[in-house]
């Protein structure tokens, strides 16, 4: 497959912690001007509290001035977004209520993004048409659970983007997207999650997400695996066909958000080499 025309070429930022800017030579320069994802929100207790406000002041001081777009990954740890039980149910609001505040205090007028986990899982995936088949229950209760935060996300231009884990049907976290009828609702596609679906739950290949999605695609986490496992590695090192996933990319009427995102911080200057060397990124 020929290269890429040079001067199309997207520039992917990187989802990082704010210790991986000190710790990776060379990072903190390299993600100047690039899209940006904070991950320091996703750990457990950073949203309990005042703590996120700390975080959140640090995340502002720390890209003061940076000209590339910004946003974090919303928590996920120990729940769901179709939570059924009302008690926790406010839990879980609560929790991404307090990421879109953090967003606020360190995206100021520029829109940010905020990443969440789909509801949808293998389980739900296999018993698709079966009297187990929940999908009208797992739309209307994410509806239900995500209310005020998508009514905030409008308030504060922020957008939610729902990110694919265990789905099997590319379409479904789609069509939840779409459920809500609001701009601030746009979808997330995890390259490796895709990877993984396609090699051990028989989902259709990494670049049919891209085309599911269309133009609600406002966000790529961009990872290697090997189609067994979660495996965030280096792009190039695992089983993705890369060229076929830009060429989907670029059928998009906008380039999304790209997003590195790496189980070693390490490796993010290593995939971004990769995507250069094939011509597929700047």
């Amino acid at each position: 497959m020929p290269d890429l025309p040079r001067p199309d070429l997207p520039r992917p930022g990187a989802a990082v912690y704010l210790s991986d800017l000190a710790e990776v030579p060379g990072l903190r320069r390299w993600i100047d001007g690039r899209d940006v994802e904070i991950r320091d929100f996703i750990a457990l207790g950073a949203l309990q509290g005042d703590g996120w406000r700390g975080i959140a002041a640090r995340v502002r001081a720390e890209f003061a001035g940076h000209s590339g777009r910004i946003g974090l990954h919303g928590p996920f740890l120990g729940f769901a977004l179709d939570q059924p039980d009302p008690e926790l149910r406010a839990i879980v609001q609560a929790r991404m209520l307090a990421a879109l505040a953090a967003l606020e205090v360190f995206c100021g007028g520029r829109q940010g993004h905020m990443v969440l986990h789909s509801p949808f899982t293998t389980w739900s995936g296999f018993n698709r048409g079966t009297e187990m088949d929940d999908q009208r229950g797992i739309t209307s209760r994410t509806l239900e659970v995500l209310a005020p935060v998508v009514r905030r996300a409008e308030e504060t231009g922020a957008t939610l983007v729902i990110e694919n884990c265990e789905d099997r049907d590319p379409m479904e976290r789609v069509d939840l997207a779409r459920a809500f009828g609001s701009a601030a609702v746009r979808v997330s596609l995890d390259t490796g999650h895709a990877e993984y679906a396609h090699g051990s739950t028989g989902a259709p290949p990494v670049d049919a997400y891209v085309r599911a999605a269309g133009a609600l695609l406002a966000h790529v986490h961009l990872q290697d695996a090997d189609g067994v496992a979660d495996r965030h590695w280096a792009l190039g090192r695992g089983s993705i066909r890369w060229h076929g996933v830009f060429l989907a990319l670029r059928e998009l009427p906008e380039m999304p958000r790209l997003i590195i995102e790496m189980a070693q911080a390490k490796d993010i200057l290593v995939s971004a080499r990769f995507l250069e060397s094939e011509g597929l990124a700047g």
